[in-house]
């Protein structure tokens, strides 16, 4: 089990590592190419992005994983049992999309030019839906090398049309570029999910029998999903918000500082969560195995290498960040903007690169409903704060006063509850 968790531990770090430099250029080429303007408004829609995608997996993808890794159940009749559930739940979302469309581009993001990119969020969720159902059969068999390949393959494909076919459409109304972006997501999608297919062992057979849901496998399975899909929605919500607050308190200016923060600023902080993300994802199926098993001694020693891992990392990275915000910010970016916000929110986040473990640790012993507490928590703190420091006038202030919050009462929660479930 040692040499199998290094193993992936290793894949993961380097695929990681790949797919984080493929996607900061991604980002950086993309902010080239639209400017300013069509940065902010993409910003602007991520969140809601951010929280279908979210809300559309069901938390299957964690749960599955959990399951396939203890090695239980029969792999094929869980997965199967469990996706007729997810595809009537993306039919009715699609549907609640396009209906809503205008009242969340007019009364919520006070910006009609998204809504045909928020109509367009709804073609991508099936194809997003199947990518992640396929990851969570290797991340439980602790396989990880198809996982980090077929991501490496998404974002080449993905630069390469950016490149090649975004310059040509700049002659188009912003929200059109922006659409773009959104609608590229179908055809990187498509191509993950048929480099996963390609690795599945060649025995597999596909029988009528299949079809036939367990509904023992599906009530563990939900069991697990729901709890988890709620904090995931519930973290999504949050971030949903903070635009259509900031928006409703300040002027046009704001949207401008938001794209900022979180185009240019966020993604540099969290250059390290690739590597937090890595040890978490190989973390989980040798945790769950080892609870299963009552080993709570190797499931301490597998957490306290996760953190102590991701602070390795953290505290250099957080060293250069605060140090040399506008040299970086300048080499990457073409810009200083956002060198303020980068040397105040950087040391912060040293202590959100540890909860990517906790959070991992506590779905593998089957106490995802922690997990869920701990994001309502999370929630509650950090649009409580960003409404009244917005009442204070603090304008983009306000939202990073709140995230600070959020960061700092969030890990302590966290640290606490593990230590309890591991006494």
């Amino acid at each position: 089990m040692k040499n199998s968790f290094i193993k992936s531990v290793t894949i993961l770090i380097l695929g990681g590592f790949i797919t984080k430099a493929l996607g900061i250029l991604i980002k950086i080429i993309t902010t080239r190419i639209i400017g300013i303007k069509g940065i902010s408004l993409y910003m602007l829609i991520l969140p809601t992005f951010n929280l279908l995608i979210n809300l559309s997996a069901l938390g299957m993808p964690i749960a599955l994983s959990k399951l396939i890794s203890e090695n239980k159940r029969n792999t094929k009749k869980l997965i199967f049992s469990n996706i007729p559930i997810i595809f009537l739940f993306n039919l009715l979302l699609i549907i609640l999309i396009i209906i809503f469309s205008s009242f969340i581009s007019n009364n919520l993001l006070h910006n009609s030019n998204t809504k045909i990119s928020i109509i367009a969020m709804a073609t991508v969720i099936p194809f997003t839906t199947i990518s992640s159902i396929c990851r969570s059969y290797f991340f439980g068999k602790e396989r990880m090398f198809p996982h980090v390949f077929s991501n490496i393959i998404e974002n080449i494909l993905r630069l390469l049309i950016i490149i090649i076919v975004l310059p040509k459409i700049l002659i188009y109304k912003i929200k059109y570029q922006v659409l773009f972006l959104i609608l590229l997501n179908i055809i990187s999608e498509v191509l993950s999910t048929i480099i996963l297919i390609l690795f599945l062992p060649k025995t597999i057979t596909i029988t009528k029998n299949d079809f036939y849901p367990n509904k023992t496998y599906i009530k563990d399975t939900l069991k697990i999903g729901i709890p988890n899909t709620f904090s995931r929605l519930i973290v999504s919500i949050a971030y949903f918000f903070e635009p259509v607050i900031l928006t409703q308190y300040f002027s046009n200016h704001i949207i401008t500082d938001y794209g900022i923060l979180n185009g240019y600023v966020l993604p540099l902080i969290l250059l390290p969560s690739f590597f937090t993300i890595a040890i978490s994802q190989a973390l989980l199926p040798v945790i769950s195995n080892a609870f299963i098993n009552n080993n709570l001694k190797l499931v301490w020693y597998k957490l306290n290498q996760a953190i102590l891992l991701s602070l390795l990392v953290g505290i250099p990275t957080t060293i250069i960040l605060v140090l040399k915000p506008k040299l970086l910010l300048s080499l990457i970016y073409h810009t200083t903007l956002g060198s303020t916000y980068l040397k105040i929110l950087a040391p912060v986040f040293l202590l959100q690169y540890l909860q990517a473990p906790l959070i991992t640790t506590l779905d593998a012993i089957g106490k995802s409903n922690i997990n869920l507490r701990a994001n309502i928590l999370s929630t509650i703190i950090r649009i409580s704060s960003l409404l009244i420091l917005s009442n204070l006038n603090l304008n983009i202030y306000s939202l990073i006063i709140s995230i600070i919050l959020n960061i700092i009462i969030t890990t302590i929660y966290l640290i606490y509850k593990v230590k309890r479930q591991l006494k």
